[in-house]
């Protein structure tokens, strides 16, 4: 009879030990699993302001956020698959100068998952090299905004965007326009599309871009009587600002990511900063490319981009 108690006593106490012991051997939280899956989320963002300051004068239109912030962002989401094939309907060169008259366009007119990369051309051409092997290595287009100082300046450089990629006129010498008298305007167009159709070997129109941002409406159509489209930006990536600047390959891709959304224009520079010789939007641009492809984005160019052949 003792021996028959002492058995069932053991059998009570496996009894209530058991259910414990199992609830507290696993560690696994309720949100993980053999086979997780990963989905590619588009932040929800809009344009910055309309630019009206260039990189070789003017500071920045808001502060970079310090780098403690940048190293506690979230990492960009993983695209399990290839990026979305672009598709458009192809659109007449005049109705796109109709529909974008008196306009700036400063995201393109698609709900596509694409960007389009552009390049101001207007200083030295330092970082060339490094935008162009990347481009081609990572077979992405890019768009190229070129001044007639600039094509004269570097002719080979010139050529060789000329050869691969769209370029755009941004105007002969990097005026600010709402200071010239309207003569002066057309002069700085007219002046700048003979010197980059002759040198790059392509025709800029329809694309332009405001040297500084600075426009108003009477500069705004004097160009677009002249046959151009204001292209502007949704992010300045600011590299332009050096690591003088306070800038790094890490802000440059932090800022670009931060207004991903269908259609962004993204701003950088083909030349280094005048004061420390950085040339932070080349050094950086593999990372950017990198992270808009594995955030289920593609690419474009501008013409790609306003349905232009």
């Amino acid at each position: 009879m003792r021996n028959n108690r002492s058995r069932l006593s053991v059998l009570a106490t496996l009894v209530v030990t058991l259910p414990v012991a199992a609830c507290q051997g696993s560690t696994r939280t309720p949100h993980e699993s053999a086979s997780s899956t990963v989905r590619s989320v588009r932040p929800t963002s809009q344009p910055d302001p309309a630019p009206i300051s260039h990189p070789a004068t003017a500071a920045p239109s808001r502060l970079t956020p310090p780098a403690s912030s940048l190293a506690a962002s979230p990492a960009p989401p993983i695209f399990s698959t290839a990026p979305p094939t672009f598709t458009a309907t192809a659109i007449p060169l005049p109705s796109v100068l109709a529909a974008e008259a008196g306009k700036d366009v400063a995201r393109l007119p698609t709900d596509q998952h694409v960007v389009a990369l552009t390049f101001d051309a207007g200083a030295n051409a330092d970082a060339i090299p490094e935008i162009l092997a990347t481009l081609q290595a990572e077979n992405v287009p890019g768009t190229f905004f070129l001044t007639g100082a600039w094509v004269k300046a570097f002719p080979g450089q010139a050529r060789q965007i000329g050869a691969l990629y769209p370029v755009g006129n941004h105007s002969s010498t990097h005026p600010y326009f709402t200071k010239l008298s309207s003569a002066a305007v057309s002069a700085q167009v007219t002046d700048a599309q003979t010197a980059i159709t002759a040198t790059a070997g392509h025709n800029p129109q329809p694309l332009f871009r405001f040297p500084f941002g600075d426009r108003d409406i009477r500069t705004r159509q004097l160009v677009n009587g002249l046959g151009y489209v204001s292209i502007l930006w949704t992010v300045d990536t600011l590299g332009w600002e050096g690591t003088s600047g306070g800038q790094t390959t890490s802000t440059v891709v932090h800022r670009v990511l931060t207004k991903l959304e269908p259609g962004e224009i993204v701003l950088m520079h083909v030349g280094s900063n005048p004061a420390d010789h950085s040339t932070l939007d080349g050094d950086s641009l593999k990372k950017v490319i990198e992270a808009i492809h594995a955030a289920g984005y593609g690419f474009v160019t501008v013409p790609q981009g306003l349905g232009l052949p």
